[in-house]
C-alpha cells in the first residue's frame, strides 16, 4: 500500500498544481474552455511532463520494469492480437446491452459518415490511452508493488488506483458560483467528494475488475503489450457504441450500466470478472501465456 500511496501522491500533486494554475491561465483569456476542462487538461500535462523524472526516482525507468521487455515485433503482434480480443470481449457486452434495450440503436442514417470519422478517432485515441495507462499502472506501478509485496498486492492495488483516478476529475461548478480563486479551490475539493457518490458504485466495480483482468494479463505474459491491445480495443468499442446507440434509462435492466459512460456497470463487472477468473485458471494450468 505504501507504494500505491506514493504513486497516488504524484497524481495528486499534479492535480494540485493544475488547480493552482487554472485560474491564472483562464484569466489570460487565451482559452475559451470550461474551467473544469482546463483544470483536467493541465493535470494531464503535468503528469506527462513529470512522469519520467518520477519513474527515474522510483528506479523504474527501464523497458523491463515498464513492461516493454520483449522484442519489438513480438510486442507489436501482441498489441494487435490483444486489440482484436478486446474488441470481441466488449462487443459481446455491447450486443447484450442492445438486446436488453439498455442501449437503443440510432436509426439516423446521416450518422454513418460521421461515425467512420469517429471510429478512426476511437482507434487512435484507444491506442494512445492504452499505451499511457498501461505503462503507468500495469507497467511501473505493478512492477513496483510486485517487487515489494508480491502478486496479490500488485493486482489489487493497481486495480484500485486505476479505478479511483477515473473518478477524480474536476466537475462543473454549481450554478451561480463564480469561477475565481475560491471557485477553483471548490472545484478541486469537489474532486474528492464526487468520488464517494453512490451512483458511481457499479462503474467503480466494473473498472476495478478491468484493472484486475489487465493486471493478471501483465503477470502471466510478463509485459504490457496484450494489456495495451485489450485496453485499446475496449475503448474503441465503448466510443463507437456510444456513437451508434443512445442510452435508455427506462429499460427494466437499466441498472446494469452505471453513470460513468452508459456502457460499463454491474453487467460489465460480472462479464470482465468472469473472464479474469477463467483466464487465471487457464493460464495457471498452462503456466504460460506469452506472445
Amino acid at each position: 500500500m505504501r507504494i500505491t500511496a506514493v504513486f497516488f501522491s504524484y497524481l495528486l500533486a499534479c492535480l494540485l498544481l493544475a488547480a493552482l494554475l487554472t485560474y491564472p491561465v483562464m484569466s489570460t483569456g487565451w482559452l475559451d474552455e470550461d474551467p473544469q476542462r482546463v483544470m483536467g487538461r493541465l493535470a494531464q500535462v503535468f503528469i506527462l511532463l513529470g512522469v519520467w523524472p518520477f519513474l527515474k526516482l522510483m528506479r523504474l525507468a527501464d523497458r523491463t520494469a515498464l513492461g516493454y521487455g520483449i522484442a519489438k515485433p513480438a510486442f507489436r503482434r501482441a498489441v494487435a492480437l490483444g486489440w482484436v480480443e478486446g474488441v470481441a470481449i466488449l462487443l459481446v457486452l455491447a450486443l447484450a446491452l442492445v438486446a436488453l434495450e439498455i442501449r437503443l440503436p440510432d436509426a439516423d442514417l446521416e450518422l454513418w459518415p460521421f461515425l467512420a470519422k469517429k471510429a478512426l478517432q476511437a482507434l487512435i485515441g484507444g491506442l494512445l490511452i492504452g499505451v499511457l495507462e498501461e505503462t503507468f499502472f500495469r507497467g511501473a506501478l505493478y512492477t513496483a508493488i510486485r517487487r515489494r509485496d508480491g502478486v496479490a498486492s500488485a493486482v489489487v492495488w493497481t486495480a484500485f488506483l486505476y479505478m479511483l483516478v477515473h473518478f477524480m476529475k474536476p466537475s462543473e461548478l454549481p450554478a451561480g458560483v463564480a469561477f475565481d480563486w475560491t471557485g477553483a479551490w471548490q472545484m478541486f475539493g469537489a474532486v474528492f467528494v464526487d468520488v464517494f457518490q453512490w451512483k458511481h458504485l457499479s462503474s467503480m466495480a466494473a473498472l476495478f475488475m478491468v484493472g484486475v483482468f489487465l493486471a493478471l494479463v501483465r503477470e502471466r505474459t510478463g509485459h504490457i503489450a496484450w494489456g495495451i491491445g485489450l485496453h485499446a480495443g475496449w475503448v474503441f468499442v465503448i466510443q463507437v457504441t456510444r456513437r451508434m446507440t443512445d442510452g435508455n434509462p427506462d429499460a427494466p435492466a437499466a441498472f446494469l450500466v452505471g453513470s460513468y459512460d452508459g456502457i460499463i456497470g454491474w453487467l460489465a463487472a460480472v462479464w470482465i470478472g468472469l473472464l479474469a477468473l477463467l483466464f487465471w485458471g487457464w493460464t495457471r494450468r498452462s503456466r504460460s501465456y506469452v506472445a
